[in-house]
């Protein structure tokens, strides 16, 4: 008896032609993820990929765990693989299954029969099945409607498959499949949860962090480096580029009015990352904000800084208030890291009434007293980058 990972691709069966592009891609980072724990082979069939060590000793509970942190994974399971006879499968339940059912008080046994050859029916299967592990385990009792274990039996082409209730994985598209995409990352909480989000439909993650020191602290920038290494865990590796921005906040806040300091700030930022966009072949941008939450998200004030930027800009939080970009940063575990108290540079310099229905004429004229290309073409000579794993 041989234990494998039993992975469920979930909405990749809805590509219809191209849905064998989007498997070799989650092939591909599944490979990527499993290879430090040994050697693995993948065999895809009917949307269900087998990853089958082939080290000796491998560390399953780890192996499944980097697995449910996998985009384009709906479900996962470790599973049992045994010969396709109904003796084998039998013993195969109650030995592989004994941990979680020799502390459960009730079951049931679902049954899937991929390979029609197979003598047993699905509802044959449960009902042997069941029977025999009712013998093995006489404290257990049936409960079709809420049992506290689920006993799956699947029966494909080569072998059949053991094992209990599938663990919810993390959804979505394959890294890489949809594109590349760059994210204006801070350290709080909502533009690490934005990044998430847009990684798990398919994008692969480029982040643009900005600098302002002595304003901003070197373990801010750390702060940072720990929130993509959160959301790498899911996303794969990222490439993060820091700019420095304190020449850009200070010369704004000598030469604009003191109403339209954060918003023409946040135009710099996009014309920044913009470029860092291009120059990483990104054909999108990626923020954190949400409508209304602050001065500078107001409806007008997001057209004034769309008008930036000639890329697109997503905003997965745009419908969402606190309460749920809260929950999802606990989900994905950058909560704890977001509220350390290392400020970053969109608090430098805050206004004190800010404008928040502005008008784009005025703001352009405002941004007409800075040197923008001189500006942004120093900033971006001094930006260094680093790849998070």
């Amino acid at each position: 008896m041989n234990e494998v990972l039993l992975i469920k691709s979930g909405e990749l069966a809805l590509k219809g032609q191209n849905r064998s592009g989007f498997e070799q891609q989650l092939i591909g980072t599944l490979r990527r993820r499993l290879r430090p724990l040994g050697e693995w082979q993948f065999i895809l069939a009917q949307s269900t990929i087998q990853a089958i060590p082939l080290s000796a000793g491998m560390d399953m509970e780890e192996a499944a765990r980097r697995a449910g942190r996998v985009f384009g994974i709906s479900a996962y399971a470790r599973a049992a693989r045994v010969p396709k006879d109904i003796r084998a499968i039998l013993e195969g339940c109650a030995e592989y299954l004994a941990p979680v059912l020799r502390y459960a008080q009730t079951f049931k046994v679902e049954a899937k029969r991929s390979d029609k050859t197979f003598p047993l029916k699905s509802p044959q299967i449960c009902e042997t099945a069941g029977g025999y592990l009712l013998e093995r385990f006489p404290h257990l009792r049936v409960d079709v409607h809420r049992p506290e274990v689920t006993v799956m039996v699947e029966v494909r082409e080569q072998f059949a498959f053991l094992h209990a209730d599938q663990v919810k994985g993390a959804g979505g598209l394959p890294t890489g499949s949809a594109g590349d995409a760059a994210v204006l990352i801070s350290g709080g909480i909502d533009s690490p949860a934005a990044a998430w989000m847009m990684a798990r439909r398919g994008l692969r993650l480029t982040a643009v962090h900005f600098a302002s020191p002595p304003y901003t602290s070197a373990r801010a920038e750390e702060k940072v480096h720990k929130l993509l290494r959160q959301v790498a865990k899911y996303s794969g590796r990222v490439r993060l580029h820091v700019v420095g921005f304190t020449k850009i906040q200070e010369e704004i806040r000598q030469k604009c009015p003191e109403e339209l300091f954060t918003l023409v700030m946040r135009r710099f930022m996009m014309r920044i990352a913009e470029q860092i966009a291009r120059e990483n072949n990104c054909h999108a941008l990626i923020t954190g904000e949400q409508l209304g939450q602050v001065a500078s998200q107001t409806l007008q004030a997001l057209v004034c800084t769309d008008a930036a930027t000639g890329l697109p800009v997503f905003r997965p939080l745009i419908g969402m208030d606190k309460e749920d970009t809260v929950r999802l940063a606990r989900q994905i575990g950058t909560y704890e890291i977001s509220i350390l108290p290392f400020e970053d540079c969109c608090t430098v310099f805050t206004p004190r009434h800010p404008r928040t229905r502005p008008k784009l004429h005025f703001v352009e004229q405002a941004e007409a007293a800075l040197d923008a290309d001189e500006l942004i073409r120093e900033a971006l000579e001094n930006t260094q980058s680093h790849w998070i794993e």
